[in-house]
């Protein structure tokens, strides 16, 4: 189970091997993400208060999910020799109603590439349900929120 509890005092110092994000406040709902140098944006839509300039924490969630997915396919494709021209991964997500907020459920719909035999088809399945991101899902890391200077 997850930690999160917050603590009102703490050092967040580096720990070994850990990677690093910043987020800071733009403006209204609106959120900007730096990491490696990287920047995204995430905001609110405006029907919940925000200013819909960018997608929302939960929407790069599921992205995050797609994503993980389509690059361990697009990975076994290419040591395969297989193109990956037309491999697509769509996310569908619902969210919980009842308490707390939160997903309830993350459907994942892979594309192939046409033309991959049906043997593919299920190595592709197994690679996928064994990225990071899906792994992590499955044994949830813990996660310590606290209060720092």
């Amino acid at each position: 189970m997850s930690k999160t509890a917050p603590h009102t005092t703490g050092s967040a110092g580096p720990r070994a091997n850990a990677h690093t994000l910043d987020v800071v406040h733009v403006n209204g709902d609106a959120y900007e993400v730096d990491v490696r140098g990287h920047h995204l944006r995430v905001d609110q839509p405006t029907d919940a208060g925000g200013t819909d300039t960018a997608p929302t924490p939960v929407e790069l969630f599921a992205a995050s999910l797609a994503t993980c997915v389509a690059f361990y396919v697009g990975r076994y494709l290419t040591r395969h020799s297989l193109h990956r021209t037309g491999l697509r991964v769509r996310a569908e997500f619902a969210m919980a109603e009842d308490r707390p907020a939160r997903v309830a459920s993350v459907r994942l719909g892979i594309t192939p590439p046409p033309g991959l035999s049906g043997q593919s088809h299920a190595a592709l399945l197994a690679v996928a349900s064994h990225c990071i991101v899906h792994n992590t899902l499955h044994q949830p890391p813990d996660i310590d929120i606290e209060l720092v200077p």
